[in-house]
């Protein structure tokens, strides 16, 4: 997965379109991250005591990672990543302006 927890991401599709965030987890497992303040779904949760009130709590929900692009920090547009082998290290790079991520 090219996308770590931290990055600046922009939503390429839903609802969020065109918004932009940081990772808070990313599921590599089953392909998904969970983007802060974005995608943002509401749950109603029933009283656990009596007397208690229920409530609708709003969470983040975790979006595939086919729907996000990397913001580059330096040219601070979305881009693709390439990888590039210095030694023995894979270091992540902006296919725009060439920049280290």
């Amino acid at each position: 997965m090219k996308i770590k927890k931290g990055d600046t991401v922009k939503i390429l599709i839903g609802k969020d379109k065109n918004k932009a965030g940081k990772v808070i987890k990313t599921l590599p497992s089953v392909g998904k991250v969970l983007i802060e303040g974005l995608n943002m779904f509401k749950k109603s949760v029933k009283p656990k005591k009596q007397g208690e009130k229920g409530q609708i709590v709003s969470f983040p929900r975790a979006i595939n990672v086919s729907n996000v692009m990397l913001v580059c920090p330096n040219c601070k547009a979305a881009a693709r990543v390439g990888y590039v082998i210095e030694g023995d290290d894979k270091k992540r790079v902006c296919k725009k302006c060439q920049a280290r991520i």
